[in-house]
């Protein structure tokens, strides 16, 4: 009988070694984060596997599933404590090797295997691990699958038949590469940046693109997981700096910059400009929407408010459907409403076909760009940008907030707002609109100008954006506002990055 997960053990002992650790607040609403050695460790792991084997066989899925693992020093370790628990559970397991989180997706599709369960801690700093996992692809787990994951493995109710079986899939990369670019050839003479941050991506971006047909400048594709020059995030601003000054430097028409596990990608005009992931959205959705008209988006509630103003959309009969984020919640809600794409402002893109097939995958984002630029000839990135109305937009922000708190804390923020409202109070200087509040609190004033708070999803850490379609001082202004609420909540620490 295994034993049952206890959330802490001191390292260096003999109860370290003997018994499994896992920390009840690593089960995320879509996805698993710990950090490795302090809140989980390879027992740990094995608990997890025995009990994603466990609901594979409540859902009544075959016990058939797909991994692989990110570069980390740490993760092909993880994922064969993992591989040890599925298979105590009886899964049939598809080992892909190293890969990023696309290809594992991809994987499901091309060796018809209902689940899946990659090991990554996709863009989070070294010391972090994880899973994203599956079992109705191309969805991954929600709230409710997570919940009852999180039961399974806190209590040891495994079902553990045995007879499982492990395959490694040789060469998979060179048959998911394949796939992405059968078929698609940029015409226009195109110089691409290729920004990796050391991580996974670095395998196999640059091989993508330059089978595209464009030339491609790699920055930062040596496989390195101290990540020695930056974190690989394209929401980091010390990456998207490096990847400007590399596009300036070659003289490159667009740099893309892929996260630590491949499913985000980054946006630098040939100007050195970043684009943010939302806005992105914006200009792909003008894009697509004239090849097929009245088609359906969906973005995440930290986006612009572009989608619902944009004349270009209107003029196409675009919808746009604003919803929680999250890659599971809009990858779920892409599925169901059979929208074109979807979009989040992290950068999580997903493509429906005849582009994609409904998950995100960072690389399909950066074709999907360079065939947009391929259809402006004409065009450059900065001018295909500045035909969209300004607006002025903050990163996104994340002040530190446990896990523990999170949440009240968000709860105590959106009451606080709703009574604002209920009050006529204002907020920067003008009415309160709206009060969107699908997942934490989207403020609307009259003018159009928003600031959004919720809770990290996968770190412990609020969320914060603010932006302004009229002015950067109306844009301050919010943020000022939003963060003077936050801070009448003493949980709430520090920034990772501020305007």
């Amino acid at each position: 009988m295994f034993p049952k997960p206890v959330p802490q053990l001191t390292p260096n002992t003999y109860a370290y070694e003997s018994q499994p650790m896992v920390k009840p607040t690593g089960f995320r609403e879509y996805d698993a984060r710990w950090l490795f050695g302090k809140e989980l460790n390879l027992m740990g792991v094995q608990a997890l596997g025995m009990g994603i084997g466990t609901i594979l066989g409540e859902m009544g899925k075959p016990r058939e599933i797909v991994t692989g693992h990110d570069f980390r020093s740490y993760s092909a370790s993880i994922k064969i404590a993992l591989i040890q628990g599925l298979m105590a559970a009886g899964c049939k397991v598809y080992d892909i090797g190293l890969a990023v989180t696309p290809m594992a997706y991809f994987a499901q599709f091309a060796l018809d295997v209902p689940a899946v369960a990659m090991v990554t801690a996709s863009h989070n700093e070294n010391g972090w691990t994880g899973v994203k996992m599956g079992a109705d692809r191309p969805r991954t787990f929600g709230p409710d699958e997570m919940g009852r994951l999180k039961e399974i493995v806190l209590s040891a109710a495994f079902d553990l038949p045995g007879g499982g079986s492990y395959e490694f899939v040789p060469d998979f990369p060179k048959t998911y590469i394949d796939d992405i670019t059968k078929g698609r050839q940029i015409k226009r003479k195109l110089k691409v940046v290729a920004a990796c941050g050391n991580g996974t991506a670095g395998a196999f971006a640059p091989q993508v693109l330059e089978k595209l047909g464009v030339e491609v400048v790699p920055l930062d594709t040596e496989l390195d997981f101290t990540f020695p020059r930056y974190n690989p995030n394209p929401e980091d601003l010390e990456m998207l700096h490096a990847i400007a000054h590399a596009v300036k430097e070659h003289g490159a028409d667009v740099g893309f910059g892929f996260d630590g596990d491949g499913d985000r990608c980054g946006v630098i005009t040939e100007t050195g400009d970043e684009i943010y992931a939302d806005i992105i959205g914006v200009m792909l959705a003008r894009d697509l929407s004239k090849l097929k008209k009245g088609s359906q988006f969906v973005v995440d509630v930290k986006s612009t408010g572009l989608f619902m103003t944009d004349p270009v959309l209107k003029e196409n009969e675009a919808k746009t459907d604003y919803f929680k984020t999250g890659h599971s919640y809009i990858k779920r809600r892409v599925n169901e409403l059979g929208a074109v794409a979807g979009f989040e402002k992290s950068g999580h893109f997903f493509f429906n076909e005849p582009i994609g097939r409904g998950y995100d995958d960072g690389l399909i984002s950066a074709i999907a760009i360079l065939e947009m630029l391929d259809r402006n000839p004409d065009k450059s990135m900065s001018e295909l940008r500045a035909e969209l109305q300004k607006t002025w937009q903050t990163p996104t922000m994340s002040p530190h907030c446990d896990d523990e708190t999170k949440y009240g804390v968000v709860d105590k923020v959106v009451k606080r707002f709703q009574d604002m409202h209920a009050a006529g109070e204002t907020v920067a200087g003008q009415k309160i609109a709206d009060l969107i509040t699908v997942n934490g609190v989207r403020v609307v004033a009259e003018d159009g100008t928003w600031g959004l708070v919720r809770a990290s999803s996968n770190k412990p850490e609020l969320v914060v954006v603010v932006e302004s379609p009229t002015s950067e001082e109306n844009m301050r202004a919010m943020f000022k506002a939003v963060d003077g609420v936050l801070r009448e909540n003493p949980e709430v620490g520090a920034y990772n990055q501020s305007i």
